[in-house]
């Protein structure tokens, strides 16, 4: 062979050649990161694990990643239920709800194990639901069950008693009979079954009583009623029959990680780790995200273009939503004790009594200093409208035509003239506003309010601190927070289920604001037992009419969100009434794979 290339072997040699550097400077499709381990930044840390206590959205989706309700919602659907530790979902068709609608006969999946390998009961299905009712911590979610099952919202009264009868009427509701549970109802309620798709989910009863709770007799439940949030050994440790069993969680930290179920019923999830890290900074976030360290963050309107066009992040718009949310509740009598956020306790210009909220001009002066349009304008991007009323306009008796508060600094400032028989003008007041950390909204929120209520009287001092969530939680369920701003999402899609944690005395909001409107609580009630469709959006109309004359809290928008990802991420399903949607997962179908090019 001659050592001279010949020419056809040159251009041949020359195109490889630049195939090959065509190749290489392309962009590379990005490798998956960690490809077993799914990680979830987000801005709260839980409250607490346990499932008759977490009322809150950043615990109870970990929750529900841990334990197992007895049916589920299918797929995206917020109507169609599909079992979960049921095998069935009762209907009149198939003879599992009677012809009354009051008696319900749910049977229990065999063969399904705890974390700890102690096989799963129909008497542990039976246990975990009487845990939720009677446990009934105060502004949790208790009344969810206690109403449909019992007839009444709570296991005590005003003043804090007990009810005698509360085991008694629990014990008949809640049966087992054969592989099967029974629920028997004083009156037909028609959201139970989805009120049972998320919660009371299944614990172990013979772990509950080896590790110190409750052991389900009538003779020491009262002693579990109302217990305080760390007492419980479900507040950090877990035996659920979930996808994922909890490895640990670093409170110090404030990361939390759940490993696979290799013994799950069904088949082991695709993921063999979930880690959710609370991380408040934004642009934190952000960086972790565009580095693949974690694969979706909670992210906020005002953060929105933050996101556009980078490599390897997805960005899912105008995702639907149940939820009224933020919400800014008023506090009428404040818990003084120990209070750090009313200043002197006194309306003397150095901080607020305790009742400074129940004067109804000092509510409708806040009411008229806000900007409802600039604001879903400016930090929403204008995804939305301004909310009418407790019901979002995805659920009937939501009245597009309510009457609304918009911003006008006169009637304001003519409503605090007025206040306190003129007491607030003259000398003024100071408290403290508080909001979660790391939530954006909430802080131009209150930063809004400030502005403009400042603006109208040098003597008016509002100071704005953001608190951990944990902390703001705290404060708020002992009424210590003169304003509280909060969110509500559907525990059911049910307009019941906003007109009675926002409004009656007893929800969750109401309680720990200390607001009680005798007309506002029965019709809650006359809604819930009303079967006429028509009729019962007119009694929400008339509900929502008296809830803008009354003022008990700010309502601001009716809102779409949106949800950010690596483009690995799959098998992402967005449900708007599961917790923590749409940033926080049920992570059993999800799983890592690179983009096809």
């Amino acid at each position: 062979m001659s050592p001279v290339l010949s020419l056809r072997l040159v251009v041949q040699r020359a195109a490889a050649a630049l195939m090959l550097g065509l190749a290489t400077s392309a962009p590379a499709l990005p490798q998956v990161k960690n490809p077993d381990t799914y990680t979830y930044a987000t801005i709260t840390d839980a409250d607490s694990l346990d499932p008759a206590w977490s009322y809150d959205t950043a615990s109870h989706f970990i929750a529900l990643n841990i334990y197992e309700p007895l049916f589920d919602y299918e797929g995206t659907s917020t109507e169609r239920l599909e079992p979960r530790i049921a095998t069935q979902v009762p209907s009149r068709a198939n003879g599992l709800l009677s012809k009354d609608g009051k008696t319900y006969r749910i049977p229990i999946r065999k063969g399904v194990r705890f974390h700890d390998g102690t096989p799963m009961t129909p008497e542990d299905v039976r246990y975990s639901i009487l845990r939720f009712l009677l446990q009934d911590r105060d502004a949790g979610p208790s009344s969810l069950l206690l109403q449909p099952l019992v007839g009444y919202p709570a296991t005590r009264d005003e003043k804090g008693k007990l009810n005698p009868n509360a085991y008694k009427d629990a014990a008949r509701a809640v049966q087992v009979e054969g592989d099967r549970v029974v629920l028997r109802l004083p009156k037909p309620y028609a959201p139970l079954l989805t009120i049972l798709a998320q919660w009371a989910p299944v614990l172990s009863k013979q772990w509950a009583a080896k590790n110190g709770d409750w052991d389900g007799s009538e003779a020491t439940w009262a002693k579990y009623n109302n217990p305080a949030k760390q007492n419980a050994p479900f507040f950090e440790k877990a035996n659920g029959t979930g996808p994922f069993m909890l490895e640990r969680w670093e409170r110090r930290t404030k990361e939390l990680i759940l490993a696979r179920n290799e013994n799950y019923w069904r088949k082991p999830a695709k993921l063999k780790r979930v880690i959710i890290k609370t991380v408040t900074e934004m642009g934190t976030r952000k960086l972790m995200l565009q580095a693949g360290d974690v694969d979706n963050v909670y992210c906020l309107s005002p953060e929105y273009n933050q996101f556009q066009n980078l490599p390897g992040i997805e960005v899912i718009d105008d995702l639907p939503t149940i939820e009224m949310n933020p919400v800014a509740y008023f506090t009428f009598k404040i818990n003084p004790v120990a209070n750090p956020y009313i200043g002197s306790g006194k309306l003397d210009g150095n901080g607020v009594p305790p009742d400074f909220f129940s004067d109804l001009d000092v509510r409708k002066g806040f009411s008229y200093a806000f900007d409802y349009q600039g604001f879903i304008r400016d930090v929403f991007r204008g995804k939305g409208t301004q909310a009418t009323g407790c019901i979002p306009k995805t659920l009937p008796g939501h009245n597009p035509k309510q009457r609304v508060y918009s911003l006008d600094l006169e009637k304001s400032r003519a409503h605090f003239q007025k206040a306190w028989g003129g007491k607030v003008w003259e000398n003024g007041f100071e408290f403290s506003f508080l909001y979660n950390s790391g939530n954006t909204i909430r802080e131009n929120l209150c930063q809004i309010l400030k502005r403009n209520i400042e603006g109208l009287n040098p003597k008016f001092r509002i100071n704005v601190r953001p608190v951990e969530w944990p902390t703001f939680l705290d404060g708020y369920k002992a009424s210590k927070l003169p304003v509280f701003i909060i969110g509500w999402k559907a525990d059911f899609p049910d307009p019941h289920n906003f007109a009675f944690p926002l409004m009656h005395s007893q929800g969750s909001y109401p309680f720990a604001q200390r607001y009680k409107n005798p007309q506002a609580d029965r019709w809650v009630e006359q809604a819930l037992d009303e079967t006429n469709p028509e009729k019962r959006k007119k009694i929400y109309q008339r509900l929502q009419e008296l809830e803008f004359e009354d003022v008990p809290h700010l309502l601001f928008i009716d809102q779409a969100l949106y949800r950010v990802q690596r483009t690995w991420v799959k098998g992402w399903i967005n449900n708007p009434v599961f917790p923590d949607a749409p940033w926080g997962a049920y992570f059993y179908p999800m799983y890592k794979e690179a983009p096809k090019p």
